[in-house]
């Protein structure tokens, strides 16, 4: 009689067997087995899946199995295709998501753009070029792509406001994984717009592929966000914490859309801390906080301090910041502020400093219309003792086009 009884009614309901049986199946994934043997043994063995699980699944897989984050974030695309239809829905009684101005309400008007963009526009040209490969076409794909990069902003938010939070509540498993999948889109999208300018009719085929390669995984990438980490995040954040958001988006931008209104919650008004009041002395003379503050934001460079433990502290906020910035970084540890793949590059950096290899270093890019000098100091006290790491950030374009003297003149 083995053989009739239904699988669905020998499911495990404890979370421990589930999250074994989950491991195991991500776990075919990694060994090679197809999508469609696994899902048939999901479907048949799990079933439904909440988003709760899914974290604590990509947790598992790095920490206790020791599969490294690039091969979560390469089986993200696989295992998105194995839970798809069958993660269980959220319901908030009073569904803050849903009101104009929510970070979340923005989010999924902006991945409504993105998919009408991908899925409708770039697909449609994506099909005449594939008919006639003609210049028109071409441009046309180009042009889409210009604007789908838009989605720098979108990803920016939710890797600079939104990921700094849910760490603060130990859900790591985003910044580590869904940063770099972001970053690896990022890179698709470039590769892909790079071989449609370069095009000259004999690699078609690359082209094509290349550019479907993109749009597949934004789509990936919309659909994890809004069945796995929206949710999560409702769960998990403080309507204290998405104000907070909210009232720092505006600083990184939008993509394709933006709110539809300013989110005002029905509550009291939160009131800002009182600003801080008295003077501060130091060897070589007094100032006020005010004072200090206008000061450190008139500088004509950007400045970041990370204390000895590697949190950010502090960050001056002038009229014209190079790179983006939130308060959101405040507490948090400056390894998180990095994508994944050039975090070992802030490692070295600061296990230098902190032996006392090094006391600086310097890089210079060529960003946004700038020539940006960075700069990185070794903070150290009177004995010697590492105390943190100060980063300033300069435009230098500027600078270099001076030719001569200016003096000042009596």
């Amino acid at each position: 009689m083995s053989e009739i009884i239904n699988n669905r009614e020998l499911r495990p309901t404890h979370p421990s067997e589930r999250q074994a049986l989950l491991k195991s199946i991500i776990k075919d994934l990694h060994n090679g087995k197809s999508v469609e043997e696994v899902k048939s043994q999901f479907e048949n063995a799990v079933g439904h899946i909440s988003v709760a699980e899914i974290s604590q699944l990509e947790h598992a897989l790095m920490e206790e199995e020791g599969i490294p984050v690039e091969e979560v974030q390469r089986l993200c695309s696989v295992h998105a295709a194995v839970f798809k239809g069958s993660i269980d829905e959220i319901h908030h009684s009073d569904q803050p998501e849903e009101t104009p101005g929510h970070p979340i309400h923005t989010f999924k008007l902006e991945n409504k753009e993105i998919d009408l963009l991908v899925n409708f526009k770039i697909k449609l040209h994506l099909e005449r070029f594939e008919k006639d490969g003609s210049v028109e076409n071409r441009n046309k794909l180009i042009s889409d792509l210009n604007l789908l990069f838009d989605i720098d902003k979108h990803y920016s938010r939710k890797e600079n406001l939104l990921f700094p939070y849910l760490e603060k509540y130990g859900i790591n498993g985003p910044s580590k994984v869904m940063w770099g999948v972001d970053d690896r889109i990022r890179q698709a999208i470039k590769e892909a717009k790079q071989m449609l300018l370069n095009d000259n009719g004999a690699e078609k085929q690359k082209v094509i592929h290349a550019v479907s390669y993109a749009v597949q995984e934004v789509s990936d990438m919309i659909f994890r966000e809004e069945q796995i980490l929206f949710p999560m995040a409702l769960e998990t954040l403080t309507e204290d914490e998405w104000l907070k958001i909210a009232q720092e988006s505006d600083e990184i931008g939008f993509c394709l859309a933006g709110p539809e209104s300013v989110w005002n919650p029905k509550r009291e008004e939160i009131k800002e801390e009182a600003a801080a009041k008295g003077f501060i002395r130091f060897e070589t003379g007094i100032l006020s906080v005010a004072q200090l503050e206008l000061m450190l934001n008139h500088l004509p460079v950007d400045i970041t301090f990370i204390d000895k433990d590697d949190v950010v502290r502090y960050f001056s906020h002038g009229k014209e910041r190079i790179f983006a910035r939130t308060k959101a970084v405040i507490g948090r540890t400056v390894q998180n502020c990095h994508p994944p793949k050039s975090v070992h590059v802030v490692e070295q950096l600061l296990a230098d400093f902190k032996s006392g290899k090094k006391d600086h270093e310097d890089f210079w890019i060529k960003f946004a219309g700038k020539y940006v000098y960075i700069r990185y100091f070794a903070v150290r006290d009177e004995n010697g003792e590492y105390e943190g790491t100060l980063e300033f950030t300069q435009n230098i374009a500027p600078i270099q086009k001076i030719t001569d003297e200016k003096r000042i003149l009596f």
